[in-house]
């Protein structure tokens, strides 16, 4: 039996490795990629290390063609950021709700609330972009925050199966202290909730800051890019630049992987309690 598990354990350990260098691959590509001239990347047989190292090409990405990377980087996280805590606030209330009141429809409504990530996003986009062209907000970055406002039904589901793992002899000792329900949520259930609220922050964030339609939808001005345009600026009509394309998406990962690994620990804590696989 001894035998047998170090054999399961090993196969086990060389098959997540090997996933996860079919996972780094792609990543290291992009990596070299970037420091390739044009010409290099498509030579072939094509070679993995470059036989010539040109770094200069993130310095020619920052501003080609008249980019802004840094005003794009401003534009990202004027949007991402009040999205991200927009969001995370109005669905850990409704988790909250969900998870902590009684009251009737309770489930029935949960279930309605989470068929809805059934709906293509493609079926509300035209309405949501007549209705904010009535109230003349287009080329604006309200639209793309306003939407955190009225959370995720994906975020709320996560957050919900975390708040019920919380003992409600909680709430109950809070309520003998004289703590409303709004209190219980922020100064109690908020403040256990640290993996789960990293889980979230880094899907919510990701998503919004690696959004592409919505702000090609609802921005027009070019002052007002975010760094998902500005990579599209790279492909043009009859050429694309993959090495400056490269070079851009190096640096544009950049705030999502420094965001993970501040939030690694609880990311991982968080996926493992709420039962993700």
């Amino acid at each position: 039996m001894p035998k047998l598990k170090k054999r399961a354990h090993a196969l086990a350990y060389a098959l997540l490795i090997t996933m996860a260098v079919v996972d780094l691959v792609p990543f290291l590509w992009m990596l070299l990629s970037s420091v390739k001239p044009q010409a290099e990347i498509f030579r072939f047989p094509p070679s993995f290390f470059p036989k010539v190292w040109s770094f200069k090409n993130y310095a020619s990405a920052w501003r080609a063609g008249g980019l802004d990377f840094s005003r794009m980087f401003v534009n990202s996280m004027i949007v991402a950021i009040p999205y991200t805590t927009l969001c995370i606030l109005s669905s850990s209330l409704a988790a909250y709700a969900f998870a902590r009141l009684r009251f009737p429809g309770r489930d029935a409504l949960f279930m309605l609330f989470i068929a809805s990530m059934m709906v293509p996003s493609t079926v509300t986009m035209i309405p949501t972009f007549l209705m904010f062209g009535k109230l003349r907000l287009i080329d604006t970055f309200i639209p793309l925050i306003a939407k955190g406002m009225f959370g995720q039904a994906f975020v709320v589901f996560l957050l919900r199966q975390f708040y019920m793992t919380i003992p409600k002899e909680l709430d109950e000792a809070a309520f003998v202290d004289g703590y409303s329900r709004l209190r219980i949520w922020w100064k109690i259930i908020m403040p256990l909730s640290k993996p789960i609220l990293a889980t979230v922050v880094i899907f919510v964030f990701q998503q919004s800051y690696n959004d592409f339609m919505n702000p090609l939808i609802y921005i027009n001005s070019a002052s007002k890019f975010t760094v998902q345009l500005g990579l599209a600026s790279f492909k043009g009509l009859y050429a694309t630049r993959y090495d400056l394309l490269m070079a851009a998406s190096v640096f544009t990962l950049a705030p999502i992987v420094v965001l993970y690994l501040s939030l690694q620990k609880y990311f991982q804590e968080g996926i493992v309690m709420t039962g993700m696989k």
